[in-house]
């Protein structure tokens, strides 16, 4: 069953951000993520505050997702995202469409 990372993100420091990119990049990828939403333009309909920025990555499970985030390649990423961005993560499965 897919499961999905999502990210609730505020940049701080744009620079450090585009160097947590491409290392969070490379890493999703290794363990079969893909990227869904990355930071695109967003409407708040219901309840509040309204999030700064979201991200949400599909993997092929919540195994899979788990492994990614405990990964070494993940956590060169984790170092530099330090400084460069605050977020709040959850971690969620999908709905089985069997």
């Amino acid at each position: 069953m897919t499961a999905y990372v999502i990210s609730e993100v505020e940049f701080l420091d744009r620079e450090r951000v585009e160097i947590y990119r491409k290392l969070a990049s490379e890493s999703v990828a290794a363990y079969g993520g893909r990227y869904l939403v990355r930071g695109g333009a967003s409407e708040l309909i219901e309840g509040g505050p309204t999030p700064k920025g979201l991200v949400i990555v599909e993997f092929p499970s919540m195994t899979t997702a788990k492994e990614w985030y405990a990964s070494p390649a993940y956590a060169k990423a984790l170092e530099v995202r330090n400084g460069a961005l605050d977020r709040r993560l959850v971690f969620v499965e999908g709905v089985n469409q069997s």
